[in-house]
């Protein structure tokens, strides 16, 4: 009788972790733009986010969509992509308005320009709508013809998930360039290594694709090498620190 006891809290105990856990993977990483959307709706200023990292995180996302025609992964790791997807646009219409409100250029730019000076950049959040929509009617009708390609299959899984994790490589280069890492979260920095590093831990428990867990082990390395550039820099200041200059992080520090 007791054993059963003892089964059956255990059943419970691990389906609350599990659920907390799933929950945890489909929010946590949307966790990270709440304050930042808060600040740009507070000051009315976007310049301290790069839109970059919207376009990057909705191609990541919706190949990883597609991704699961051809390859079974959990459902929290599709509702991520979805709520991710979602988040992103919600930022896109933010920065869209508040840089056009303060737009002292009268020209406007629209996606139909076709204008690769000012692609990313347009005036109006529909055409970020077109762009996106363009793109997944493109990349679902070429994984429909090559579905059955299981080459074709794995190359997009990883294509979707090392596109995300290459996300911090340029805030990285850009700390290198600048021997400092002035001007950059720390906290935020902290926010991702942590996401990252949970996210990783459950690619490996839920033996989610390869692909999965391989790039999230470069995400939390990369992670780690942001860190170590904050260590490093504050030991060794490589220049005379300006309070006037703060860089720009690709993942919208």
């Amino acid at each position: 009788m007791d054993d059963v006891i003892v089964d059956q809290i255990m059943y419970v105990v691990h389906q609350a972790v599990s659920w907390i856990a799933s929950v945890a993977i489909i929010f946590g990483g949307v966790v990270p733009y709440i304050p930042q959307y808060r600040d740009i709706r507070r000051t009315q200023n976007a310049e301290g986010f790069s839109t970059y990292v919207c376009l990057v995180l909705l191609v990541a996302n919706i190949l990883r969509i597609l991704f699961r025609f051809g390859r079974y992964f959990e459902s929290p790791l599709l509702w991520q992509s979805i709520i991710m997807i979602i988040t992103m646009l919600i930022m896109l219409n933010l920065c869209t308005n508040v840089r056009m409100a303060t737009e002292l250029n009268t020209k406007r730019r629209s996606f139909t320009d076709f204008d690769w000076n000012y692609f990313w950049f347009w005036s109006h959040f529909v055409d970020y709508l077109q762009c996106v929509l363009a793109f997944t009617v493109l990349a679902a009708y070429v994984t429909y013809l090559l579905l059955d390609s299981v080459l074709f299959v794995e190359s997009l899984g990883f294509l979707a998930v090392f596109t995300e994790a290459m996300l911090g490589t340029p805030q990285l280069y850009c700390n290198y360039q600048n021997k400092s890492t002035e001007g950059m979260s720390i906290k935020m920095v902290l926010m991702w290594t942590s996401g990252d590093t949970f996210k990783t831990g459950y690619f490996l428990l839920t033996q989610a694709p390869m692909q999965f867990w391989i790039c999230g082990l470069l995400q939390v390395c990369v992670d780690f090498a942001i860190l170590f550039q904050v260590y490093y820099y504050s030991l060794y200041p490589q220049k005379p620190i300006s309070h006037t200059t703060h860089t720009t992080s690709a993942k919208a520090l």
